[in-house]
């Protein structure tokens, strides 16, 4: 199950703004003595627009536009990203 977690701003390099949205796959890790627990696992990345974000570290990110053949280099100044 994937849970959201915030947005973030990134841009290219001709200044185009792109929000990503993080999500943390979340696992149900109830037991008799932690009614209610998860734990959370990897991040994933979409933007508002459903594109696929793959995160290449730091700052950095590629946005898969459909339809072209290249991805998008993304930046972000986030401070988690820092």
């Amino acid at each position: 199950m994937h849970q959201y977690e915030r947005t973030i701003m990134a841009f290219d390099d001709a200044g185009n703004e792109y929000f990503i949205d993080i999500f943390s796959s979340v696992k149900n890790i109830n037991n008799l003595h932690h009614e209610g627990a998860v734990q959370n696992g990897l991040s994933s990345y979409k933007t508002r627009e459903g594109h696929a974000v793959t995160h290449l570290g730091g700052g950095d990110f590629s946005v898969w536009v459909k339809g072209e053949e290249d991805a998008v280099h993304v930046k972000t100044t986030d401070s988690e990203f820092a």
